[in-house]
């Protein structure tokens, strides 16, 4: 494997994890703040913890604002909403409190209160013209990476599928990240959340390496592959490997359960820390136009494809691959790399299965014939598309596209 010679980060200046750090949250507001916006959704602003950090931003003499209807898929017609409410008041920061569009919707909110305008305004890469108002981010699932990133997704109604702002500008300042607030997350959720983090970790590490030039930091959000990153990736994929099946599950033993929630926690912001300027690729490009069709959760989405993709682009990986096998202690980490570059396809598919990830697309619900209007939007997604390691184009993406489809791996061999 070609070590990277570019090293890129772009990430909070305070990352703050472990149990029961929220109880910190007021300590790390940003100087000076006085008026906070929170940002979280109707389920989350029943609970005990959210109403004990609300309660301690009070104390601190924190005035608040909260905006408590934040639904999935992230509406822009919600954001437009609320920034009209919000026309007349001071916002000194932007607290999201939930799982991933919940920070999605604090980072979108946190530009058009300072620099005006709707979200469209913002679509693509750099198109956020300087710091927004700061962003606190405290995620309670465990995949999404959003506390870490400097990407938001929406959902517009005038597109096919939903769209990315990416710009270092909306990198949370800070994150909190406390693996208490993950504990009641059903398995459904944990397994869908945790597959998106998986899906982060494998495509960032995965992903294009380009040329080391002066300027590609400031050209591209995603700069693909980098000596940084590449060590994110591997750690969160080994924390995945060890404790994705228990965080989903559950175990008898307390304790261990615990460790893996603690885990997974870790593997979703290290996750970001990689995807943010890693980026992701063609396992994500396909997954917009196949949620759009099925109405089923990103993760899942991901999931799917995932496998797929990763065999598409083995022969351009295989000592990549063949990392993440180590790092998953595959065959106790032994064995040659293209044997293991096999093997830790097959390994993440077991996986993704025994968590209750569809083995295929028909299985997922997409309708049949739709393969090549998949690979047309997907390949809307110019940002991912030119992040695979392969080229892509239309045919490769509907022959992936068929084979997530009907379970083929062997299509993928024309491809090859």
């Amino acid at each position: 494997m070609h070590q990277p010679t570019l090293g890129l980060l772009r990430q909070p200046a305070t990352i703050l994890m472990g149990r029961g750090q929220r109880h910190a949250l007021a300590r790390h507001l940003p100087a000076g703040a006085r008026r906070a916006l929170v940002i979280t959704d109707a389920r989350m602003a029943k609970e005990p913890a959210f109403t004990a950090m609300m309660q301690q931003l009070q104390d601190a003499g924190i005035a608040l604002t909260i905006v408590a209807d934040v639904r999935p898929e992230l509406p822009v017609a919600d954001i437009l909403n609320a920034r009209e409410k919000l026309a007349d008041e001071r916002v000194d920061v932007v607290i999201g409190i939930g799982g991933g569009t919940c920070m999605d919707f604090a980072k979108v909110i946190a530009i058009l209160l300072a620099h005006g305008g709707k979200p469209q305004d913002y679509y693509g890469e750099f198109a956020v013209p300087g710091p927004t108002v700061p962003v606190i981010a405290v995620p309670t699932t465990a995949g999404t990476g959003s506390e870490a990133t400097p990407v938001a997704v929406v959902s517009d109604p005038d597109r096919e599928m939903k769209i990315g702002i990416s710009s270092p500008y909306i990198v949370p300042v800070t994150a909190v990240c406390d693996p208490e607030l993950t504990d009641g997350a059903p398995p459904g959720l944990t397994a869908a959340v945790g597959t998106d983090a998986l899906s982060h970790a494998i495509e960032s590490f995965t992903a294009i390496q380009r040329p080391a030039t002066p300027g590609l930091a400031a050209e591209r959000v995603f700069v693909g592959k980098s000596l940084l990153s590449d060590q994110y990736a591997l750690a969160a994929a080994a924390a995945i490997g060890r404790s994705l099946k228990t965080a989903v599950k559950g175990h008898a033993d307390a304790e261990l359960l615990t460790s893996a929630r603690d885990d997974m926690v870790f593997a979703a912001t290290a996750g970001g820390l990689a995807l943010g300027t890693g980026g992701t690729a063609a396992a994500h490009a396909l997954q917009y136009p196949v949620g759009a069709a099925t109405h089923t959760p990103h993760g899942v989405g991901v999931g799917v494809l995932l496998p797929y993709v990763m065999e598409f682009n083995r022969p351009a990986r295989v000592p990549e691959f063949a990392a993440l096998a180590r790092a998953f202690d595959i065959g106790d980490g032994h064995g040659d790399d293209e044997s293991l570059s096999h093997l830790v396809i097959a390994h993440v598919a077991a996986l993704l299965t025994d968590i209750g990830i569809p083995p295929t697309l028909a299985a997922l619900g997409m309708p049949s014939g739709k393969e090549r209007w998949l690979a047309a939007q997907a390949m809307k997604a110019t940002r991912l598309i030119e992040n695979n390691p392969r080229p892509l184009d239309v045919e490769t993406l509907e022959i992936i596209a068929a084979a997530a489809y009907r379970g083929e791996h062997s299509l993928l061999e024309s491809a090859a």
